[in-house]
C-alpha cells in the first residue's frame, strides 16, 4: 500500500493547526509532518499534543524554507505520495484526498487544487492577486496554471525528488510551477473549495508583496 504523507507549514498558527490535524485525522490522514517555521506563539506545544511528526526551524526562514525541509522528511520517511497544504483551515481535508485520488487515477507527477476554476466563496481581491501571479508565472517560467498560489499541491515521490526549491519564501509557490515545467512533469488542476476567514485572510498572501516577489523570481529565472 503506498505511503501517503502530508506536510503542513506552519508560523504562528496555534489558533488554526491543532483543528487542522483534527480534521486531516478525521479524514483517515495518518501521516502528517507539521513545519513550526521558528512560530513564536504555541504552535509547536498544540502540534506536539497530536503527537505528529514536528520539524521546527530556530529562526523564520519562511514558505519555500518550510516546504523544503517538509518534503524532504516525507521523502526520507518513504513516501509514496506527498500532499502539501495551508495551516489556516483554508483547505478542506475531503479535497486533499479527492486531489491525491485523481493523481492516482489519472497517473499523474503532480496535482494542484485551484480555488479559481469554481472560484465561488474567493474575495475579489485574492482573485485579482492569484490571477496576476499566474500571468507572471506563464510570463517567467511558460507553464500556466490558473492557481499558482494555492497550498494544496500532490506530488509523487518521483517528482518530489526532482522538484529543487531554492528560494525560501513566498516566491516557492511560483518556483514549483517553474520546476514542473523544467522537469516536464505531466501535471493537471483540479477544483477546490475556496474557504476563507477574517483570520486566513489576514494570514496569507499581501498584494504588497507583489512586486517583491516578482524581484525574486525574476532572479531565479536568471539563476535557473
Amino acid at each position: 500500500m503506498e505511503k501517503e504523507y502530508i506536510v503542513i507549514p506552519a508560523y504562528n498558527e496555534e489558533k488554526t493547526i491543532g483543528k487542522v490535524i483534527d480534521d486531516l485525522r478525521k479524514n483517515k490522514f495518518k501521516n502528517i509532518i507539521i513545519v513550526d517555521d521558528g512560530s513564536t506563539d504555541n504552535t509547536s506545544e498544540v502540534v506536539k499534543s497530536r503527537k505528529v511528526r514536528l520539524y521546527s526551524h530556530i529562526i523564520n526562514r519562511g514558505l519555500g524554507g518550510a516546504l523544503n525541509t517538509g518534503i524532504s522528511a516525507a521523502l526520507k520517511n518513504n513516501a509514496d505520495i506527498i500532499a502539501t497544504c495551508d495551516a489556516d483551515g483554508q483547505h478542506d481535508p475531503k479535497d486533499v484526498k479527492k486531489a491525491i485520488d485523481f493523481l492516482k487515477k489519472e497517473k499523474l507527477d503532480v496535482v494542484i487544487g485551484s480555488r479559481i476554476i469554481n472560484s465561488e466563496g474567493m474575495p475579489v481581491s485574492r482573485k485579482i492577486l492569484n490571477s496576476g501571479a499566474s500571468f507572471m508565472t506563464q510570463l517567467l517560467f511558460g507553464v500556466y496554471s490558473t492557481d499558482t498560489q494555492s497550498g494544496l499541491r500532490v506530488f509523487t515521490k518521483e517528482a518530489a525528488e526532482k522538484i529543487k526549491i531554492k528560494t525560501n519564501r513566498m516566491e516557492v509557490s511560483s518556483e514549483i510551477i517553474k520546476e514542473i515545467g523544467r522537469n516536464n512533469l505531466k501535471f493537471k488542476e483540479i477544483p477546490i473549495k475556496a474557504i476563507y476567514t477574517a483570520y486566513s485572510l489576514n494570514k496569507g498572501q499581501k498584494g504588497a508583496n507583489a512586486f517583491n516577489i516578482t524581484y525574486k523570481l525574476m532572479l531565479r529565472k536568471i539563476m535557473k
